[in-house]
């Protein structure tokens, strides 16, 4: 099936979980925030929340500066 993550889209597995999709891209969970079709994902649901067909999937990483 394929998604839309972070404007590109990807071709992925059926039943793919949020963690699966992270790990896949080599993402640490703690460090992102993670939303579905404009919905926001609790990160203790990652490894729970399986992605659908056509899913649009934005993944926001945490950047600190000083």
């Amino acid at each position: 099936m394929d998604i839309i993550v972070n404007g590109k889209k990807l071709p992925v597995e059926d039943g793919l979980t949020v963690g699966g999709l992270l790990d896949i891209q080599k993402i640490v969970p703690a460090r992102v925030a993670v939303e579905i079709n404009r919905s926001i994902v609790s990160r203790a649901d990652f490894d729970f929340v399986k992605l659908a067909p056509d899913d649009t999937v934005e993944i926001i990483r945490f950047v600190g500066g000083g």
